[in-house]
């Protein structure tokens, strides 16, 4: 079985949901009882071929960070890194921490919390075979380019996806290609890997799998948990959730 390190990017700074202290930030806001960014950690760490988590953090959060999930962390295998000035800098930051034993590294936004199992392991298969691969959506909607408020091209749509994560390359690739970036300020991991020349197959994803960056979004995502996909014959054990089972029991609660 390859193994798999996962950067969880959560350094921003929720400027467009307002967030200012760290309590006012997307990734820790409560969503149906539990912090948006255990949500999304939790997918991770109840994998058996997840052997490393690393969760990147804005130097200023760090220590309240610590103070406010004390309870959380000492019950979870997760590495806390600095991040960066931006996105791409965190990752990089964490990606000098994964170990070398860790055949793949998958980098995922902390405010995707709505991040299902069989999503995780189809865009994880594709890695292990290509070497990269992401999660994308297909756009439905007429695209329309944009000046000054006027519009001034209908896009053709039929060969554009929106992209997603987790994104998923083999260790060393994503370290080269990390390595041959310069000043590039990429949006995504696979912006650069693409640069490298290297080809990443796109896995059809879900629209249910949203980055929330509004609280719009928060009050989106808390109404989509009913219709999340679950695993079967499974009930949820959580220390810290007053929600009904869902989807299954993590593997940290029984490590020690």
């Amino acid at each position: 079985m390859p193994s798999f390190a996962v950067i969880i990017a959560a350094a921003g700074k929720s400027r467009r949901f307002g967030g200012g202290q760290p309590r006012d930030k997307k990734v820790f806001q409560e969503l149906r009882g539990r912090a948006v960014w255990l949500r999304t950690a939790e997918a991770f760490l109840n994998r058996d071929d997840v052997k490393q988590t690393l969760l990147v953090l804005n130097p200023e959060d760090i220590e309240w960070f610590k103070d406010k999930y004390r309870a959380n962390l000492a019950f979870m295998d997760l590495e806390l890194v600095e991040g960066g000035a931006e996105r791409v800098d965190s990752v990089q930051n964490a990606l000098a921490r994964v170990r070398a034993d860790i055949d793949f590294v998958a980098v995922h936004d902390a405010a995707r919390p709505l991040i299902a199992k069989e999503w995780i392991t189809n865009v994880f298969d594709a890695a292990a075979r290509s070497g990269a691969a992401l999660l994308a959506t297909r756009i439905s909607s007429t695209v329309k380019r944009v000046e000054n408020g006027i519009v001034r091209e209908t896009v053709p749509r039929e060969q554009l996806w929106a992209a997603q994560t987790p994104q998923v390359f083999r260790r060393q690739l994503l370290l080269d290609a990390y390595a041959a970036r310069g000043k590039r300020q990429p949006t995504d991991d696979a912006e650069l890997v693409e640069q490298f020349g290297h080809k990443v197959v796109t896995i059809e994803g879900s629209a249910l799998n949203l980055k929330i960056t509004s609280r719009e979004d928060l009050r989106i995502a808390e109404a989509l948990l009913d219709v999340m996909p679950r695993e079967k014959n499974l009930a949820a054990l959580h220390p810290y959730s007053s929600e009904k089972p869902s989807v299954g029991k993590p593997k940290w609660l029984f490590d020690s």
